[in-house]
Parts: C-alpha cells; sequence; structure tokens
C-alpha cells in the first residue's frame, strides 16, 4: 500500500473537508438518536405494561449501539489517522459545474491480504477543491477512505471506498504537487483514457466499477 505522509493543517481540514462533515454529521445523528432512545426506555417503563419492557430492552440495545457509534467515530476517523492510514490514490476532475466537482479515481479495494489486486474506478461529488484547476482533466491526488464502517472487510475486498483529496487536509501547494508526483503516470493516464467511463461507475449503486486485470497496462499488476 502506497502512502503519503504530510502535515495535515487541522484549522484549514475542518473548514474544507467534506469526509470530515459526514463524520462529525453521522456524531451527531446518533447522539440524537441515542437521546431519544432514553426517554422512550423511560416512556416504556413507566406504562408499567409487559409490552412496554419488552420494548424498552430493544430500546436501550438501540441506545448503546447509538452511543458506540458516536464514541467510535471521532476515534477511528480522525482527520490525522484518515490520511495516514489511507492509500495514495490517482483522481481526475470528469465534470464541473455549479454544484461543484465530480471526481474519478482509481483504488485498489483488496484486502491487504488479498493474493492480487483488485482495481477499480470510483466517483465522487464534491463541492470544493482548493488548491486545483476547476477544470476536467485536473489531477487531484487524494487518499482512498472506507465509508462502510464495518468492523472488517466482506471477502477479499472493501465494500465502500472513497477518496480524499490531499487538498481538503493542507493549503500547501508543494504538498499537493509532491503527493500528485507520487503517483505513477500509468495510473494518471489510466484514468485520462477513461474520463468517459464516470457516468456509467455513477450509476452504479456502490459508485465503482471493477476493472479486467487483463486489460490494464503493463505495471498495474
Amino acid at each position: 500500500m502506497r502512502r503519503f505522509e504530510f502535515v495535515v493543517d487541522r484549522e484549514h481540514a475542518h473548514a474544507v473537508n467534506e469526509t470530515f462533515t459526514g463524520l462529525r454529521r453521522l456524531r451527531v445523528v446518533a447522539l440524537l438518536v441515542a437521546g431519544l432512545a432514553v426517554a422512550a426506555t423511560a416512556a416504556l417503563l413507566w406504562s408499567g405494561e409487559a409490552w412496554g419492557y419488552l420494548l424498552a430492552v430493544v430500546c436501550v440495545l438501540v441506545t448503546a449501539i447509538a452511543l458506540w457509534v458516536a464514541l467510535w467515530t471521532p476515534h477511528r476517523s480522525s482527520i490525522e489517522k484518515l490520511y495516514h492510514e489511507g492509500a495514495l490514490v490517482p483522481a481526475v476532475v470528469t465534470d464541473t459545474g455549479p454544484y461543484g466537482f465530480v471526481l474519478l479515481a482509481l483504488v485498489d479495494v483488496a484486502e491487504p491480504a488479498a493474493p492480487t489486486r483488485s482495481w477499480a474506478l470510483i466517483t465522487r461529488r464534491v463541492r470544493t477543491l482548493p488548491g486545483h484547476a476547476p477544470q476536467r482533466g485536473e489531477r487531484v491526488p487524494a487518499v482512498a477512505v472506507r465509508t462502510d464502517r464495518a468492523p472488517r472487510q466482506v471477502g477479499e475486498r472493501w465494500q465502500l471506498v472513497t477518496a480524499m483529496p490531499i487538498a481538503w487536509g493542507t493549503r500547501d501547494s508543494a504538498v499537493i504537487e509532491q503527493a500528485r508526483s507520487a503517483i505513477t503516470e500509468i495510473e494518471w493516464r489510466l484514468l485520462a483514457e477513461n474520463l468517459t467511463l464516470a457516468t456509467r461507475v455513477r450509476r452504479t449503486a456502490a459508485r465503482r466499477l471493477l476493472l479486467d486485470p487483463r486489460q490494464l497496462p503493463d505495471g498495474l499488476g
């Protein structure tokens, strides 16, 4: 797995990183659900009905799960941790508009212990790309981030993976350029040749299209 080490600008990341925003929203929702479940538990126990006790048990379980998500999210998903553990991957802008940008990324979705790599094209819609030109074909170095939240992968592939731009973690254009240079020209060229597949990838349920290993260029086995 290829990683890219750099000092994350936390202030910048908190302001523009849409992955962080999504994680923060997940935590808030989990806390709200936990609060509602606690209130429902108290009301059911107060009712004194037999069926109320059964439903109270369910609410207690919901509360426990929601609290686990709320506490687990900041521990397992800090910005520094995501950038440190994520593999460096290439992404390119395929579409621009008033809503933002669409990125097409090349990601290895195979688990680390898998005997072979499993390359796939994934897409992500983003609102901002600081440090990048707003044009089709712009090269955007990123890291691959799991979004399935499962404790472990299913089979030999991650189920849900997204791309988080390096530019969401730093204002330094030199760092972005170093990350861009660390990605092979073979990977950038493969993405450039498949820009038209972005629409097809976006139509899939997982926003992912597995590539045929036999059609991969030399050096990307």
